[in-house]
């Protein structure tokens, strides 16, 4: 562990994870092994809960210990540090799931990263607030996404662009939500943000990619008798929710800055995208194509948009530049805005 970021502060007490040693006002607190990582445990959950499997995992490493073992322990951290079980200022007690640690913490000495002094540990998003963020995340890049077929490929003036944009962004929102409520809902059984993540949001991508794709196809057949080829799906849903679920937790395991994580996002976004495109499924562009192939007369011309890249039409390359730049901003854009979410976000007082 670095040793810029060996020391913790909360409220008069300092937290030293080399030295392994707590004080209160530079005077050192007497507390045993178990539960000085018991407290490091806490501090660094960043308000999140710790459950007593991971007290039991973490702190007593698989040693059979009885419930009372880690009440004590508790009780001897709310002693020494000074804590009142009924009136919390350190520990809480969730009942029967485990505890959380409310106070704020800030590393002391050097900068972190960003250049700031006293960095403080982002807290451990709140599932609710986590499934928002991500909706409003696939929303905007819905709305990117349709104003930008809307301008470059759809024919009708502002009408049709911004029927477009809104039915986009209806569709990024879905997206961002099935995500996100498949990240909360893992964050809420874990407790923690850690790699549960990324399963939790493949299952949520899962779930939201069979209903679109089924709506998409079943959807436009039963309204126009007509029938539509590949679009957004399950497979689809699955890989983008790994990706995102995978940049979210890294951004989150390395305390990345907003530039950084938004980085991060593009290339693993990126990357899915590209995944999608090498198994042949289908992002935005690739299902407008699929559409407008199926229902023949609408006022999109995508394969003005192969001009690009020398296509004659809304080729191969077209389509897998199309899906590559859609995995990257949809990814990116849910990251971010998960992070805008909860940056500086401290612990409940």
């Amino acid at each position: 562990m670095s040793e810029k970021k060996s020391i913790l502060r909360f409220a008069e007490y300092t937290l030293d994870r080399a030295d392994r040693q707590v004080c209160r006002d530079g005077a050192p607190l007497d507390l045993g092994s178990r539960y000085f990582d018991a407290l490091v445990l806490l501090v660094e959950a960043r308000g999140g809960l710790v459950s007593k499997d991971r007290f039991m995992e973490e702190v007593w490493r698989g040693i059979p210990v009885t419930d009372e073992a880690l009440t004590q322990c508790i009780r001897t951290l709310r002693r020494a540090l000074g804590d009142d079980a009924a009136n919390p200022r350190f520990i809480q007690t969730v009942p029967k799931h485990g505890y959380r640690f409310l106070s704020d913490v800030e590393f002391v000495g050097e900068p972190v990263s960003g250049g700031e002094e006293n960095a403080e540990i982002p807290r451990a998003p709140g599932p609710g607030r986590l499934a928002a963020a991500s909706t409003l995340g696939g929303a905007a890049t819905g709305v990117v996404g349709g104003l930008f077929y809307g301008i470059a490929a759809a024919s009708g003036g502002a009408s049709t662009m911004v029927v477009l944009a809104a039915l986009v962004a209806l569709l990024g929102t879905l997206a961002g939500a099935g995500i996100g409520l498949g990240m909360a809902s893992a964050l809420a059984w874990r407790g923690r943000a850690d790699g549960v993540l990324i399963p939790g949001a493949m299952l949520g991508g899962m779930a939201v990619g069979a209903l679109g794709g089924t709506l998409g196809k079943d959807g436009v057949g039963l309204l126009t008798s007509q029938s539509i080829g590949a679009v957004a799906g399950l497979v689809e849903g699955l890989i983008m929710g790994g990706a995102i679920g995978a940049a979210l937790w890294l951004a989150w395991r390395r305390r990345s800055g907003l530039a950084a994580a938004a980085i991060l996002a593009l290339a693993i976004g990126g990357s899915g995208g590209l995944l999608v495109d090498l198994v042949g499924g289908r992002l935005l562009g690739g299902s407008l194509r699929a559409l407008q192939l199926g229902l023949g007369d609408t006022r999109l011309h995508l394969e003005t948009l192969g001009a690009v890249f020398g296509e004659s039409g809304f080729g191969p390359r077209t389509l897998m530049a199309a899906t590559v730049t859609e995995g990257a901003i949809l990814a990116a854009t849910t990251v971010c805005a998960v992070m805008l979410a909860f940056r500086g976000r401290r612990g409940p007082r």
